[in-house]
Formats: structure tokens, C-alpha cells, sequence
């Protein structure tokens, strides 16, 4: 296993090129997988109108608390998995492997079919009270499709991830172009209905609206999911997929979970912030049709977020095992320099999203409605550039969750990805409304201001593991060297 090139060129390769090479096909993937909410909204905001755009906006915090869970047990068995290979444990590679998919298994038998139960009183609970019967109804009708699918999803994005972190980035950027490019073919068709004529006869789909962007998603994932599958073929993959090693282990459950907790967590922050926003302007919106307008735009500002952060979860994602192996193997000084580069190129993306957002927020947030409704475009327009006003300067909290992710450090990952939204942003979504004469301005205020508290929070920790690595790094070199004079 030592003597596979992917692994050397963990070890080996220039990082510029390993980055790059890591981050391309997992840039694809990240960009694939948030492309099919994107399509969906994009579909549904030109074609179906407000209630239907706040419908998938209501039901977006579930699906967030699903993938979650899905993070919790892919990235921390993933980040396991590339430290062992570092290591080289292959035999232990194998049971994490094992255990994410019966992970996987359980979690598909005990929450969706609870959720599919008790749908109505928590989407009434999480802000659809406060809205209009319309975009509640559209809401409950696409997650109980959903549901149908979530296994499928579940496995592909957990295999995919155990892809990457044997170095099979093409092949797991390929699980993505599979589903997203049947999402892609069947979402108009099935959103929008379609005509056709086949042997002389003249057929007709009729237009489905939201039930048909569900079920374009459900196939997609279930292609995924086989093709996932196939790359675990025998003789293939570095790490075998074994039926016998499909349990649960002691020795390395607690661990994974504990490496995953941290963008776990940071996922489910990012659902209680959905669902506070929502809650938020039912309460101060002042009226139904206000606040599915505000919950509306919320949806806008989450896709526009998704694009615009894709590039950087993607660097990330490519980041990540290259930190893990080195840090497994003990190249300090290769971790240090990966850790810098991903940090400059990080805040170059996260700049270019703020300035984009500040310059043009109008024609962005008109890639999500038809233009006609020429107050609500004005509403996302305005929202998209008071919220992102800042985002650029969170590229270090980024990177630094990142970093101690990779490297097994669970707790100290945990507490900056609970820094930007759990800590700060939560807060002021319930405070600031009561000391501002707008509550809407407060509410979407608190962004900006999460960012910058953030950031500063982030400083104390990089600074002192970068000075440690810099250490650990001379003192490497320095035992080379007098290895070399003897």
C-alpha cells in the first residue's frame, strides 16, 4: 500500500499541483451536489412563484439536519480513514469503511420514517405557521417525496468521501456528474411537463411543479448511490468494501464521531439558523405574505451562499486529506505549507463572493425569480448585499475548522465552527430586532456582524499552531540534515 502512487504524491508532489489536483474534482463534486437545490430553486423561482420558493426554503433546514448526520459519520470516517492510510493500516481502513455504511443503514431506518411521521407540527414549529397555507402545503409535499430517496444519497455522499481520502478524486467527482446530470435532464421535464411523440402518437407529461423536482432528485441520488457502489467492485479501490466488515466498532466509532462532530455541528448550526430566520420573520415581519416574501429571499440567499461557497468547500475538501496523511506521516513542514496556501486561496475566494454580492446583488438574485415581482427582487437584491457585506474575512475560520478536522483535533474544530453562527450569529438574530426600528434590517444584519466576531475568535488558535509547525518543521529538518553529515 505504501508503494501506491496516489499515496506518494501525499507525501511526495508538489502542493500547488496535489492541491489543485485534489480540489478540482472535488470543487465539481461540492458544485454538483449544492446544484441540485440550486436547479430546483432555479426551476421552481422562474416557474412556480413565491409559495413554492418558501415551500423548498421550509423544507430546507430538515434536509440540512439530514446531511448532518450525513457529514457527522462521512468526514469523520473519511478523515479516519486517510490518517490510517497514512499509517498504513489497511486492515483498519477497512472496518471504518464498513462502519460508515452501517452508520448509514441505521440512520435510514430510525430518523426519516420519525420525520415522515411528524412532518405537519415541525414545519409548524420551525416558521410555517407564520406563513401562507400555500407555501406550507408546498413544503410538506416535497419533503415526503424526499424521504423516499435519502438512502441513496446518503451512501453516495458517504462513499464519495471515502473515495477522496484514498485519492480516487476523479472517481468520486464522477458519483456527483452522475446525479447531477440526471437532476439537470429531468428537473424541467418533470417541473414543467413535456410533450412528445413516439411511434406517431402524440403523448403529454403533465407539469408536476415541486412533487416533480422530488422525484427528478430521487433518481439522480439512486444513480449515484449504484455508481458509488461500483467503484467498491473488487480489485478496484484501495480500501476493499468488505460485507463482513459492515458493523459497528468500539475502537474507532468514538473517534470518527469525534472528528466528524465539528462540521457536523457546523451543519446543524447552519439549520438552527435557517429555522431562527424563519421563526424571526414570522414573528416580526408583520403578516403572512411578509414573511413568506422575507422567507422567500432567505431561500435566494441560500442558494447564492451555495454557489458562491462552493469553490471554497472545494479547496477544503481537496485540502483535507492532504493535511491528514502528512500530518499522520509526521511532515509538519508540509502540513505548515498546505495550511498556508489553502489560507490564501481561501480568503481570495471568500473576497471575490463579498464584492460580487456588494457590486451586483440585483442581477444574482434575478437568477432565482422571474423578474416580474419587482419588489421582492428589490427585497433579495438588498439582502444578498447587507449580509454578505463581510464574508470576506472568515477565510481563516474557515481553514482553521478545516485544519484541526484533518489532523484529529475534534474539540478545538468544534468550537470555531460553533464560533461564526452558534455563538454569534444565533444571538443577534434574537436580540438585535429589539433595538432597531426595522427588525428585517436587524435580523440580516447579524450576518455581517458574525463574520467579522468570527474571525477575530479564529486568530488565537491558527497563530499558535502555525508557530508549532514552524517549530516542528525546523526541528525535522534539522535531524535530516545531521542524518545526511553522518
Amino acid at each position: 500500500m505504501a508503494d501506491d502512487p496516489r499515496l506518494k504524491d501525499l507525501a511526495e508532489a508538489p502542493l500547488g499541483r496535489l492541491l489543485a489536483h485534489f480540489s478540482w474534482p472535488a470543487l465539481v463534486s461540492m458544485t454538483l451536489n449544492a446544484l441540485y437545490s440550486i436547479v430546483d430553486r432555479v426551476y421552481i423561482g422562474q416557474g412556480c412563484g413565491q409559495d413554492a420558493m418558501a415551500g423548498l426554503t421550509l423544507a430546507f433546514p430538515i434536509l440540512m439536519a439530514f446531511g448532518a448526520f450525513g457529514v457527522f459519520v462521512g468526514a469523520g470516517h473519511a478523515a479516519l480513514i486517510s490518517l490510517k492510510l497514512g499509517a498504513g493500516d489497511k486492515n483498519a481502513c477497512e472496518k471504518i469503511l464498513g462502519e460508515l455504511v452501517a452508520f448509514k443503514l441505521a440512520f435510514f431506518f430510525i430518523l426519516p420514517p420519525l420525520v415522515f411521521i411528524f412532518l405537519d407540527p415541525i414545519l409548524r414549529a420551525t416558521g410555517g405557521s407564520g406563513l401562507t397555507p400555500g407555501a406550507l402545503e408546498q413544503a410538506k409535499l416535497y419533503l415526503r417525496l424526499v424521504l423516499v430517496s435519502n438512502i441513496f444519497s446518503h451512501l453516495a455522499f458517504g462513499l464519495s468521501a471515502a473515495m477522496r481520502s484514498e485519492g480516487a478524486v476523479l472517481s468520486c467527482m464522477m458519483c456527483m456528474v452522475v446525479g447531477f446530470g440526471t437532476n439537470l435532464v429531468l428537473d424541467p421535464i418533470l417541473i414543467f411537463g413535456f410533450n412528445f411523440t413516439l411511434f406517431g402518437h402524440a403523448f403529454k407529461l403533465v407539469p408536476l411543479g415541486v412533487a416533480g423536482a422530488a422525484w427528478a432528485t430521487n433518481v439522480a441520488m439512486f444513480l449515484s448511490c449504484l455508481w458509488a457502489l461500483w467503484y467498491y467492485r473488487p480489485g478496484h479501490s484501495i480500501v476493499r468494501l468488505r460485507f463482513r466488515c459492515i458493523r459497528f466498532y468500539s475502537a474507532f466509532a468514538g473517534r470518527a464521531a469525534g472528528i466528524g462532530l465539528s462540521p457536523a455541528l457546523q451543519q446543524l448550526m447552519g439549520c438552527l439558523i435557517t429555522v431562527s430566520m424563519q421563526m424571526a420573520f414570522a414573528k416580526w415581519a408583520g403578516g403572512r405574505a411578509a414573511a413568506t416574501a422575507q422567507v422567500a429571499s432567505l431561500g435566494i440567499f441560500q442558494m447564492v451562499m451555495m454557489i458562491f461557497f462552493m469553490p471554497v468547500l472545494g479547496i477544503q475538501q481537496g485540502l483535507a486529506p492532504i493535511l491528514g496523511f502528512n500530518w499522520g506521516a509526521r511532515s509538519y513542514a508540509r502540513v505548515h505549507r498546505a495550511l498556508i496556501l489553502g489560507f490564501w486561496i481561501t480568503t481570495g475566494l471568500v473576497t471575490l463572493a463579498a464584492v460580487s454580492q456588494i457590486v451586483a446583488p440585483r442581477a444574482i438574485a434575478r437568477i432565482f425569480t422571474d423578474g416580474k415581482d419587482v419588489a421582492f427582487l428589490n427585497l433579495a437584491a438588498g439582502d444578498l448585499r447587507l449580509a454578505n457585506c463581510m464574508l470576506w474575512c472568515i477565510g481563516l475560520n474557515v481553514v482553521a475548522t478545516t485544519y484541526f478536522q484533518s489532523i484529529g483535533h475534534p474539540w478545538t474544530a468544534t468550537i470555531l465552527s460553533l464560533m461564526r453562527q452558534f455563538l454569534c450569529l444565533l444571538p443577534c438574530i434574537w436580540i438585535l430586532p429589539y433595538f432597531f426600528d426595522d427588525p428585517m434590517f436587524a435580523i440580516w444584519v447579524s450576518m455581517p456582524i458574525s463574520d467579522v466576531l468570527a474571525c477575530f475568535f479564529t486568530i488565537p488558535p491558527a497563530v499558535s499552531h502555525l508557530r508549532f509547525l514552524r517549530r516542528a518543521g525546523r526541528k525535522a529538518r534539522g535531524r535530516w540534515c545531521e542524518g545526511e553529515r553522518v
